[in-house]
């Protein structure tokens, strides 16, 4: 089912489009068949299992840590994580450019930022997001490369707002872009959509979305 799944996406999602298979709680084997089906992008969201993981599987994976990041646990992926998605604050940042020193790397990341109703989910303002690419100190940082931005919409079955919500990102990452990354090629990412709606998010602009259900069954 996995290799149909996936087949079926890669049909619906145009060229230049980033799949993320969301791997959260499945286990190694399912990633396998994942893999041996072509996938190499894997995203998780809990530190430990995504360690656990890389060390399981095939070397070539692109490890994508998509979910909350606390800074105490930024130690344990840094020698090997792809990008992490959910930056959503200077403090994270410091620590991500802390660990990459010392790993001797840069890492990618993308900014979160806040677009949906519910509270409950994590994300920078658009003023806060400023004011980190305007301070003194993350211009100083040479180990962290933000490479884009990342939000997630409202879980609910109105589709206007919901893609209102992804139009409030795009505009974001237009604006970022012209601002403080007009001659960085690197910052290339929209991260938004999931299983249940990539395919508006990529109407709205997306160019990389993070897919489990549809491509694992439900948890």
């Amino acid at each position: 089912m996995i290799r149909e799944n996936l087949e079926l996406i890669r049909a619906e999602i145009p060229s230049g489009v980033t799949l993320v298979a969301v791997s959260k709680t499945k286990p190694a084997h399912m990633l396998q068949e994942a893999y041996d089906a072509g996938q190499r992008i894997f995203g998780e969201n809990k530190v430990q299992e995504l360690v656990d993981k890389f060390g399981e599987l095939p070397e070539d994976i692109e490890w994508h840590m998509i979910g909350h990041l606390q800074s105490n646990k930024v130690k344990y992926i840094a020698p090997f994580v792809s990008l992490i998605h959910a930056v959503d604050s200077l403090k994270l940042l410091r620590e991500i450019n802390k660990q990459a020193k010392k790993n001797d790397r840069i890492i990618n990341c993308l900014l979160q930022f806040h677009i949906a109703e519910e509270e409950s989910k994590f994300g920078l303002s658009f003023d806060d997001g400023r004011e980190i690419l305007e301070s003194n100190e993350f211009v100083e940082m040479e180990n962290v490369s933000v490479v884009g931005v990342m939000g997630m919409a409202t879980f609910t079955s109105d589709q206007e707002q919901v893609r209102d919500e992804f139009r409030t990102l795009e505009n974001y990452f237009n604006v970022l872009k012209s601002h403080y990354f007009k001659f960085n090629d690197s910052f290339e990412h929209i991260s938004m959509g999931m299983s249940g709606d990539y395919k508006l998010a990529i109407e709205e602009g997306s160019n990389m979305v993070r897919i489990g259900s549809s491509i694992f069954g439900s948890r």
